[in-house]
């Protein structure tokens, strides 16, 4: 894997957050991925997660899945899961869900709150890191696979 390979962004609306993740979408399109979403409340991780989820064909409304822990999509027969820990106080809750049957290669899953999850989940391909300011958002997007660095590469080249 090669090292030092990463994005940052200063994003400034709301829509361009939403931009971000149809972006994201298009680059991991005809692959399944990981993407974890750090940062505090209100930095814009389900934003960007929704921004994917239309990215990748879903027409239908996106909500939060701060108390159902996963919304799960399934769009043009792929498996699309949203994950919110937030809520969760001790990660052997996620057992509970069945938390190892949602990460197959082909799947697309995008967990907010992934510090949460702790060592039950597997290790992301793209690691987002959002960070709130006055009137911005500044986003780092870190690969942590091949397969999260061959994302990255298509995200740059659709600039």
């Amino acid at each position: 894997m090669k090292k030092n390979v990463l994005v940052k962004l200063r994003i400034q609306t709301e829509q361009a957050m939403g931009a971000l993740g149809l972006k994201l979408a298009k680059s991991c399109r005809n692959q399944g991925a990981i993407i974890f979403l750090y940062g505090q409340l209100g930095a814009g991780k389900t934003t960007c997660a929704r921004g994917i989820l239309q990215g990748l064909g879903y027409l239908g409304p996106v909500k939060s899945p701060t108390y159902t822990l996963v919304e799960p999509y399934h769009v043009n027969k792929r498996a699309i899961y949203h994950f919110d820990f937030y809520r969760i106080k001790d990660p052997e809750e996620l057992e509970y869900i069945g938390i190892r049957d949602y990460f197959s290669s082909e799947a697309i899953c995008l967990v907010e709150w992934p510090e949460q999850g702790g060592a039950l989940l597997p290790k992301a391909d793209l690691s987002c890191y959002f960070e709130l300011n006055a009137d911005e958002r500044n986003v780092k997007l870190v690969p942590n696979s091949r397969r999260g660095e061959a994302i990255l590469e298509r995200f740059e080249k659709n600039e």
